[in-house]
């Protein structure tokens, strides 16, 4: 069984405080950023920001942790500014979805207005 990205983000988003325990007492935090093609995006605020165990800290910690609780196959990406960690331009989370689909109705009727101007 296969389950869609929307339904790893909801079930990341629901465990996440459980697995930013560990983080939290190294005054860090973790962001859900999205979930693409089964891929969970994260980024690590805090003092783990920038921090040269972060990386560690993704696959042993965080990565394991959400696979012990959600699934043995997942795979965590921490978006720490490097091109191969980059958060897909494609994906964006439920609430991003809602705000683009606002902005992309609202430039419509703006260029609607213009074109109307120009006759």
């Amino acid at each position: 069984m296969t389950f869609s990205d929307k339904d790893i983000y909801e079930a990341v988003k629901h465990h996440l405080p459980t697995v930013n325990e560990y983080v939290q007492s190294h005054g860090g935090a973790i962001k859900l950023l999205g979930v693409k093609e089964g891929k969970i995006y994260i980024e690590l605020t805090g003092t783990c920001h920038g921090c040269s165990m972060s990386l560690m800290t993704t696959k042993m910690v965080v990565q394991k942790r959400l696979r012990e609780l959600i699934h043995p196959e997942l795979v965590v990406v921490n978006v720490d500014g490097t091109p191969e960690n980059a958060l897909p331009d494609e994906y964006y989370t439920q609430e991003d979805q809602e705000k683009v689909k606002s902005n992309s109705n609202e430039k419509k009727e703006g260029l609607m207005n213009r074109i109307k101007k120009l006759f």
